[in-house]
């Protein structure tokens, strides 16, 4: 059993890491600002699911092959790289408003076309098309994928977390109880955040404010994936 000072200590490790934004950030402002605060779910639970399959790996012994392997860490940082681009670009096109159909035409008996258009009685309200919410398992995959294909994830069991074990105890353990109290605090910083964007409510009916917070996250998701790449 891992002392409670050391889950502590690891805790306060990785705290700034949490705290600074990344892609599980990302997508949480761009689903609860499309779908509401129930999108917060999926993301909060594909984050944790990838910090448990980290875990996992490391006590398999799974990761540590691929940080001592170049060309596997290669691989790995490439294919997180390629996914966050991917998840920035969809994100860019997704806050893209869609094309208004141009009103039907037909020509009149002298060749020269005319608008054919139906009354609409002013007592009824124009129907306002609405996007329809991304499927949670959807949701929670592109967390789950965002967090999985992070090497840098992974180095966190690797190279932090051993700092927080005793040689004398079963590793495996101490490294999923480590990693449970990671998901339990990177669950409430993702919640918290949820909490904060439901309040601002009022902006976030506007389409403007929609469009803004979807080419946001493009961006950062974007240049996650680009620094992943290069780094």
């Amino acid at each position: 059993m891992v002392h409670p000072y050391a889950v502590a200590g690891f805790l306060a490790a990785v705290l700034p890491l949490i705290a600074t934004p990344g892609a599980s950030l990302a997508l949480l402002i761009q689903h609860v600002t499309d779908g509401g605060r129930r999108q917060a779910l999926p993301v909060v639970l594909g984050t944790v699911t990838g910090l448990y399959v980290h875990a996992v790996l490391a006590v398999a012994g799974l990761s540590a092959l691929v940080m001592h392997s170049s060309v596997a860490f290669t691989a790995v940082k490439l294919a997180g790289a390629g996914y966050l681009i991917g998840l920035g670009i969809w994100a860019w096109r997704s806050a893209t408003p869609p094309a208004t159909s141009n009103p039907t035409t037909t020509p009149t008996p002298t060749g020269t076309p005319t608008l054919r258009t139906t009354p609409i009685p002013a007592t009824t309200p124009t129907p306002r098309r609405q996007r329809p919410a991304k499927r949670a398992d959807s949701v929670y995959a592109q967390a789950l994928l965002a967090n999985v294909l992070n090497p840098k994830a992974a180095a966190i069991y690797l190279t932090l977390a051993p700092q927080f074990i005793a040689p004398r105890q079963p590793f495996g353990g101490q490294i999923l109880t480590l990693a449970t109290a990671h998901a339990l605090l990177i669950a409430l910083w993702l919640t918290a955040w949820t909490v904060l964007i439901r309040r601002a409510s009022c902006a976030l009916r506007t389409p403007s404010f929609k469009r803004a917070a979807a080419r946001t996250t493009s961006v950062v998701l974007l240049a996650l994936g680009v620094r992943s790449a290069v780094t």
